[in-house]
């Protein structure tokens, strides 16, 4: 699995690359930190996880995400999932990314974007845990 560095709204989050997801997801807990975006919808909306299991769409926000040296802006929908944020083909599509797996990065408009693996989004949290333990 592939991470884009980048913020949603300001808040900086790994971003999961996700060619299989139709649509692009933020986690609830960092929607709510977005209260004045969110828009609620319909409760009985549902999607399906990669592991098969259902899960709600809380809400949805209209988003700016910012990754590399560029600002997009996409509706995105709030859910309960494991990944701060999930960048679905909604997202890819309509910003001409294509996704380089081999060179581990994703490009557009002439831009190259990093992507980091599982195993460094690791290492980038248990680095920030450590910083805010310094910090308090």
């Amino acid at each position: 699995m592939d991470y884009l560095e980048g913020s949603i709204c300001g808040i900086q989050c790994l971003m999961l690359v996700d060619t299989c997801a139709n649509v692009t997801l933020l986690r609830t807990d960092l929607a709510q930190k977005l209260k004045e975006k969110l828009i609620y919808t319909d409760p009985n909306i549902s999607l399906k996880t990669a592991t098969g299991e259902k899960t709600e769409i809380r809400g949805k926000i209209d988003a700016s995400i910012e990754g590399g040296s560029r600002k997009f802006h996409l509706i995105i929908y709030v859910a309960d999932i494991t990944d701060s944020c999930i960048l679905g083909l909604d997202f890819l599509q309509k910003f001409n990314f294509t996704v380089d797996l081999e060179n581990n990065e994703i490009r557009t408009g002439g831009e190259k974007i990093p992507l980091f693996s599982e195993e460094m989004k690791s290492r980038q949290e248990e680095m920030k845990a450590g910083q805010e333990e310094m910090k308090a």
